[in-house]
């Protein structure tokens, strides 16, 4: 018997003997997901929401840069950047302010609804939905949406699937890129009663099967951490049926429960980066993706305070998308200059050397650098994510890298 023969065996018993562990792993890590990843969620209270509400954010957000960063250079000093970079952003910022200012939104019935009457937040619902499906038919939504209701928690279960019910009776079809967040998430039998809750639903309102989708606000100690020493945040992922879109990171409520004073809770702060890698390592290869959270010092108040806020935030933005999570929370207007500003800075300083690597990968020439197929998938995936936020140009890509779009997204795959 020849070597080949003998490993043609020896692979063939292998097969059998992996045949459980191979369908395994191709169903629970399908790999990253397709399309775009929106470069922040704006989470609105329910009774401040408006057909008018995304226009009007764009709006206050251009004042707020017509007021306090009236031009590159003065952008540069406030947030920070070098020159040459506020000269490359600055008008990008102006036009994505103009033409997309708000990438993702949240309709907010949980901590940024309160607690109310059920008359007055049934009102609220059926007024929240009946507005965005009006700003979804004439254009004036975000190309993301969706709302936030109550958790499971046994004090708030009735009232947020109330909630969640009544929003989808009023809204009718859902909009494209329609997601619901599910907070205070503890246990995975909470997201198993998700995907139930999910499925009785879709019927109800005549959605299609599958198409009502939700993501898990990691804010409870009891999601990173579980009695029996393992991550449940990792099991909540393999436990919502494919159904689970995203992580999102909650600031404030994880850093109070673990202590952390309020003068000192932050995205920097050592248990955000904790829980964080966490939900970044529970999240690879699941097609889940993660979110950081918000930064609660407003851009409000005189230049000098104003000044100060974006360049906390755009630091912040900065760090979590050198971190490897590319989507945070938005509270204000006021945010959208700093967070397109640092978002469009972290691409643009990156393109020519991402760009240089993956033509000398993909025509096999001598460069600085050993990169792999992993690193090739990584330099698309960035320039991808530049070109889905506005940042960079399919020109651009196509004079750097020698392919348009449709063959850049190939190299992901």
């Amino acid at each position: 018997m020849t070597t080949a023969d003998r490993v043609t065996g020896l692979a063939a018993e292998l097969d059998l003997r992996l045949a459980a562990a191979d369908g395994q792993l191709s169903t629970a890590y399908p790999g990253e997901p397709s399309g775009r990843q929106p470069v922040h969620t704006v989470y609105v209270p329910a009774d401040r929401y408006t057909e008018d509400t995304v226009p009007s954010w764009g709006r206050e957000a251009r004042a707020v840069l017509a007021g306090h960063g009236r031009t590159a250079h003065e952008l540069a000093d406030a947030l920070g950047l070098p020159p040459r970079t506020a000269v490359e952003v600055y008008d990008r910022v102006r036009a994505k302010l103009e033409r997309e200012p708000v990438e993702d939104l949240r309709i907010d019935f949980e901590d940024g609804y309160g607690n109310r009457p059920d008359t007055e937040e049934d009102a609220a619902v059926q007024a929240a939905a009946k507005a965005l499906a009006t700003a979804t038919a004439d254009g004036r939504g975000s190309p993301f949406c969706g709302l936030r209701f109550k958790g499971f928690e046994a004090p708030t279960r009735r009232r947020g699937l109330r909630t969640l019910a009544l929003f989808l009776e009023h809204l009718g079809p859902l909009p494209d890129g329609f997601v619901v967040t599910l907070p205070k998430v503890t246990s995975v039998d909470q997201v198993e009663a998700m995907v139930l809750t999910a499925e009785r639903l879709e019927p109800w309102y005549g959605l299609e099967p599958g198409s009502l989708r939700f993501e898990i606000q990691v804010e409870t100690p009891q999601a990173i951490l579980g009695a029996d020493g393992t991550a449940p945040v990792a099991r909540m992922v393999h436990a919502s049926a494919g159904r689970c879109t995203g992580l999102h990171y909650g600031t404030y409520d994880y850093s109070a429960a673990l202590g952390v004073s309020a003068a000192h809770q932050s995205l920097e702060h050592p248990v955000a980066d904790h829980a964080k890698a966490v939900m970044q390592v529970a999240a690879a290869g699941t097609g889940v993706r993660v979110c950081d959270g918000s930064t609660n010092v407003l851009p409000v108040g005189g230049s000098e305070a104003v000044h100060a806020a974006w360049r906390l935030h755009a630091r912040l933005v900065r760090r979590s998308l050198e971190g490897g999570i590319h989507q945070g929370w938005d509270l204000h207007p006021g945010q959208l200059p700093s967070r397109y500003a640092a978002v469009y800075a972290f691409f643009r300083e990156g393109l020519p050397a991402a760009a240089a690597r993956l033509r000398s990968y993909r025509e096999r020439a001598d460069s600085g650098f050993l990169d792999e197929p992993a690193t090739a998938r990584a330099m698309a995936g960035f320039l991808l994510r530049g070109l889905d936020c506005g940042a960079i140009d399919a020109a651009e890509v196509h004079t750097l890298v020698g392919i348009d779009p449709p063959a850049l997204r190939s190299l992901t795959r």
